[in-house]
């Protein structure tokens, strides 16, 4: 998009007042979106966002300006008003950048923005199709969603950094809406890689689609979930909502250095039982939260936060990790060219173990098995949760048993993890749009089945909220955690 040559003209004047480090970080990014609903296409956008972001740090202080006008004119502009904001000085600079090549790479072989809008098109129609035909008398609402986005990034930095960079990701997902005698209820799909429109080679959607629907007719005839706290299966075809939430945002440099994680200053410490490892990796082939680059230009890797319950390290960006005299682990993360990057999860996972998933099912007299998360919030200074559980069951006698609507988990991140009874050899993906700061970053996560127990002399460690009380009446169980969303 713009030369080497420019680039290094750029940071010259960005540090021409004095500073430690710039950046210039330029993207062209081509999104499109389409949205069905009641049979008719509502939405079909489709844009280019083009522009460049320019940053500059002193000391503790960062000075960062955005702008659309890529001339060489603009751009140096620009430069000098991040520089202005920071430093009196007068020096001059010079740089050498050097191309930095990718350690991974994800090949796309059906480029989206080379697929006809009506072949789009044609899709979400099967899948509308294919969710109402599940029952027509019920199935009242069908929303199906598409978007790609095939992202052109160019980075460089003070440090001698020159990163060319083309990202692609294809997304797909079904909202399913039954109705019968007054009682609502939703069922959901969602799939997403770094992948192009070959995303449905790998993922029916119309199977996806009937799924939806399924759980959404499904969810009608549940029963109310009971409320107390009770041994909980979480099946790793839930996806990984509860160590991104309960523990990986926990796990952002900045959050800790700000003092606002719960695992602040604990490093080296156990924190999970000795059955859990958490990696967030960003190299792995086909997710939607990969990367070959971070967008400070860092070279992706995985990070062994926590193992074998011991914590280990921590998700940096540039910043964050020289604040502690170390190398960004490849986590700097931003929307686009208009902001700036933070310390982000991209694929965070609960490792496999060894125990068979339905034997831990059989291993419960009485609980709850959870086989789909619903949305989740958290408070990263006291690890309090709640989750919602979008597809639940009933255990007894170690037998999967009646379905349950309406259910919430909560509890302790933290004091979760150090209660893991047994660890699954399976493992489930999930996607998703993670928020923090105003800016939202695509991300997977994912978990094995995990079974969540305890001993006759001790506390179960998940609540189960309902409305249909289990045992004696407990009203303490109805608190949900004072939370924020992130």
């Amino acid at each position: 998009m713009i030369s080497k040559e420019l680039i290094e003209e750029i940071l010259s004047v960005a540090l021409s007042r004095g500073g430690d480090f710039a950046e210039v970080f330029v993207e062209n990014k081509r999104v499109t979106g389409i949205g069905l609903e009641d049979g008719k296409i509502e939405r079909m956008q489709s844009g280019t966002d083009i522009g460049a972001g320019i940053r500059v740090i002193s000391g503790e202080a960062t000075a960062y300006a955005h702008t659309n006008e890529l001339s060489r004119e603009g751009l140096l502009r620009s430069a000098d008003v991040v520089a202005r904001a920071l430093g009196n000085g007068d020096e001059s600079r010079s740089f050498d950048l050097r191309t930095l090549r990718p350690t991974v790479e994800f090949p796309v072989s059906e480029a989206p923005d080379e697929v006809t809008a009506e072949h789009k098109v044609d899709v979400l129609r099967q899948a509308d199709r294919a969710a109402r035909a599940v029952d027509r008398e019920v199935i009242k609402q069908v929303m199906v969603g598409y978007g790609d986005v095939v992202q052109e990034v160019t980075v460089g930095n003070s440090e001698g950094v020159f990163v060319e960079d083309r990202r692609v990701r294809t997304r797909f997902l079904v909202n399913a809406v039954a109705a019968k005698d007054g009682v609502i209820q939703t069922g959901y799909e969602a799939v997403g890689t770094v992948t192009g429109f070959e995303l449905f080679k790998m993922y029916d959607p119309t199977q996806m689609a009937a799924t939806a629907a399924q759980r959404a007719k499904s969810l009608l005839d549940a029963e109310p979930a009971p409320s107390g706290k009770m041994p909980v299966v979480l099946a790793g075809e839930a996806g990984g909502t509860m160590v991104h939430e309960a523990c990986g945002h926990g796990l952002e440099a900045d959050l800790l250095q700000k003092g606002l994680s719960v695992y602040s200053g604990m490093l080296g410490e156990i924190v999970a039982d000795p059955s859990v490892t958490v990696i967030d990796d960003a190299t792995l082939p086909d997710r939607y939260g990969s990367y070959a680059f971070d967008d400070e230009g860092v070279q992706s890797q995985p990070v062994t936060m926590i193992k074998d319950g011991v914590l280990t390290d921590f998700l940096y960006d540039r910043l964050t990790a020289r604040k502690e005299g170390r190398e960004s682990n490849g986590h700097g993360r931003r929307e686009s060219h208009q902001h700036k990057p933070v310390p982000r999860m991209a694929n965070t996972y609960i490792a496999p173990g060894k125990a068979d998933p339905e034997g831990l099912i059989k291993d419960v007299a009485e609980g709850v098995l959870v086989r789909k998360m619903g949305g989740g919030q958290v408070n990263t200074t006291t690890g309090d949760f709640v989750f919602e559980v979008a597809e639940g069951y009933l255990i007894q006698d170690g037998e999967v048993g009646s379905m349950i609507r309406g259910a919430t988990l909560t509890g302790n991140g933290p004091e979760v993890l150090r209660r893991v009874s047994a660890v699954g050899s399976d493992l489930g993906f999930t996607i998703g749009t993670c928020g923090k700061e105003g800016q939202g970053v695509p991300v997977s996560d994912a978990q094995p089945t995990l079974l969540f127990t305890a001993d006759q002399d001790e506390d179960l460690p998940i609540s189960v909220g309902g409305t249909k009380m289990r045992g004696k009446a407990n009203a303490e169980l109805h608190k949900q955690p004072e939370i924020r969303r992130i």
